[in-house]
């Protein structure tokens, strides 16, 4: 896997895609996000961002979720 396009999920811009590396959290947070979808290897695409900035709508395994700066910024992904 390529390292040097890691960044946290927040940074992906708008449109695009990237692969799920690792999740930065534990415990409940960490639980929440893996139920989510949001596990090693899945494809998630940034699809908008509210007006207000946060939080962001992010699609995974054919479902979009709403994740906040603090929550989105703790997950590693490589862009694509």
């Amino acid at each position: 896997m390529d390292h040097k396009e890691m960044i946290s999920l927040y940074d992906l811009p708008i449109g695009a895609e990237g692969r799920v590396v690792s999740l930065e959290v534990s415990g409940v947070m960490r639980r929440r996000l893996l139920d989510l979808g949001l596990v090693p290897n899945s494809l998630i695409k940034a699809v908008r961002r509210s007006p207000a900035g946060d939080p962001t709508a992010y699609r995974v395994r054919g479902t979009t979720i709403g994740l906040r700066m603090e929550e989105a910024s703790k997950i590693l992904i490589n862009r694509l």
